[in-house]
């Protein structure tokens, strides 16, 4: 299972992070969504390495800004 990191800003409770992973889970290809408010990580996991530019816009639809960080 491919995996990717991301460092998420803004993120302060877990309203937050149900956002980001409701957004987040709705794209192909993705099949688990780890995200902490507590530490600003986002994981994302998939068959295939999930597209960056569709995971940070829908880290923007949610209402918060990303940037990868492996």
């Amino acid at each position: 299972m491919a995996t990717s990191e991301y460092q998420v800003t803004g993120m302060t409770c877990g309203h937050c992070e149900m956002s980001v992973r409701g957004e987040v889970s709705r794209l192909p290809g993705v099949e688990q969504v780890d995200v902490s408010a507590a530490t600003g990580r986002l994981v994302v996991r998939g068959a295939a390495v999930p597209d960056e530019a569709a995971i940070l816009a829908a880290v923007d639809e949610a209402g918060y800004e990303a940037a990868r960080v492996s």
